[in-house]
């Protein structure tokens, strides 16, 4: 019998032990997407446009207030253009979506996937993901910033990485005013 109750004890202390030592899972919060935007600005020559892109899911990872990770699924069959109205609205949207641009139809989705964080002040931090666009996946830098059950990202990308060549003047001469910068402006404002 105590042999038994030692056997018992011994098991409840080094149990006890064990998932004491065993690190805690991070906070999961899912993207409440529907309060969540995703507005995108292109340039070219004489102006540039602007618009819209829904997100299709989301979480961002946690360790108390601290950000771990995320990762992000966009709807590429969202895209909508926002400067522009009637025929010309119509005639954006479609070409964006076809495969000069994003090739919607083979490539419905885009995905982002948090690799490493590095904070510079409380709330900010800079952050290194994948970024999978038509299939190919590049490494991209930007900041995002937490404020209570908000975020916000900023991001750059370089659309030619992503074999996206239509109009750009790193590819094709003579383009003159027809010439649309590589580089296109990402706002992400996030709601969990």
């Amino acid at each position: 019998m105590k042999k038994k109750l030692l056997s018992l004890a011994l098991a409840v202390v080094f149990g006890f032990s064990a998932t004491a030592n065993t690190p805690i899972d991070g906070d999961k919060k899912t993207v409440k997407t529907s309060e969540s935007t995703v507005t995108w600005k292109g340039y070219k020559v004489t102006g540039s446009h602007e618009g819209t892109i829904n997100l299709k899911s989301g979480s961002l990872d946690f360790n108390g207030s601290k950000l771990t990770g995320g990762e992000f699924v966009v709807d590429m069959t969202t895209i909508n253009t926002t400067d522009l109205e009637g025929e010309y609205k119509g005639k954006l949207d479609g070409h964006l979506a076809s495969d000069d641009f994003f090739g919607v139809k083979a490539h419905p989705t885009a995905k982002l996937i948090f690799k490493s964080l590095k904070s510079f002040n409380k709330n900010s931090y800079t952050v290194t993901g994948d970024l999978t666009i038509k299939g190919i996946t590049k490494e991209v830098t930007f900041v995002v910033s937490v404020f209570e059950n908000k975020a916000t990202a900023t991001l750059k990308v370089d659309r030619t990485k992503f074999n996206i060549k239509y109009g750009s003047s790193s590819f094709f001469d003579d383009l003159k005013d027809k010439a649309i910068y590589d580089e296109f402006d990402l706002v992400v404002d996030m709601a969990f």
